[in-house]
């Protein structure tokens, strides 16, 4: 398997909360998210973080639902450069991938350093 993230450093590189990230992905299924046993947290591969990245910035720039940001974002991942996307006769949408990904695995490998690893489950007993 390619290199995965856990969602920690995934919410600080997208800049979003923790519990924003974990319902997106309770709710929508994603390609390139790894889905451990109850108690192992999920881990994301960076196809799926620069997905995401897209998905929010359609979002956040025509207002549309998270899912349907999905959805075109992952029409749009589908190659490489600038891609776009018609969405009706008259109406397109264009998205530098490389540019994108460029800036998510810069913001990525902070983030990596700067997230510690969360412990799950109930802590050890001390005696």
């Amino acid at each position: 398997m390619a290199r995965a993230y856990n969602v920690a450093a995934v919410a600080v590189t997208l800049r979003v909360s923790h519990k924003w990230l974990d319902n997106v992905l309770s709710h929508h299924r994603l390609t390139g998210v790894v889905h451990g046993r109850q108690g192992v947290s999920r881990k994301l591969t960076p196809h799926a973080v620069v997905m995401l990245e897209v998905a929010l910035r359609i979002s956040r720039s025509v207002g549309s639902p998270m899912g349907t940001a999905l959805e075109l974002a992952a029409k749009l991942l589908e190659g490489q450069g600038t891609r776009t996307l018609s969405l009706q006769s008259s109406v397109q949408l264009s998205v530098d991938v490389d540019a994108v990904a460029h800036s998510v695995y810069s913001r990525m490998a902070e983030a990596v350093e700067v997230t510690p690893v969360r412990r799950r489950g109930r802590p050890p007993v001390s005696r």
